[in-house]
């Protein structure tokens, strides 16, 4: 995990497309099946968005047939952070970066083994860097 970042809403504008303004910033979601990475195999690393920060190793990527990209585990414990999120009627775990505080996704206990977890992130929150 590198340094902390803390931008003003606006530096965040500026940074980011629309989409991903309205994922990372303002907690959104992108429709299943329709993300960059929702079906991507690329052998590598997929960082935030917004700060760069290292989040999931591509080898822990599996189909869970949501339409989001989905890991069994982050890179590291503190590459991510959870919270409680009670919108839409429903109790769940966010998934925020450790470095930005932007919004990911979500957590749940219905993954595949080694954790049984499922972190199921949206792809505008991701970029993906390819293996050399």
């Amino acid at each position: 995990m590198g340094d902390r970042v803390a931008k003003s809403e606006a530096a965040w504008r500026k940074q980011l497309t629309a989409e991903q303004y309205r994922i990372c910033r303002e907690k959104g979601t992108e429709p299943p099946f329709s993300g960059a990475y929702h079906d991507e195999k690329t052998p590598g690393l997929y960082r935030c968005i917004c700060c760069g920060n290292e989040l999931f190793n591509a080898a822990t990527k599996f189909d869970s047939g949501t339409g989001w990209p989905s890991f069994w585990e982050p890179v590291a414990v503190t590459a991510v952070a959870t919270e409680e999120d009670s919108s839409l009627f429903m109790r769940r775990t966010e998934v925020l970066c450790g470095n930005c505080d932007a919004h990911l996704g979500h957590v749940f206990e219905d993954g595949p083994a080694p954790t049984g977890l499922r972190y199921c992130i949206n792809s505008a929150a991701l970029q993906l860097i390819p293996e050399e």
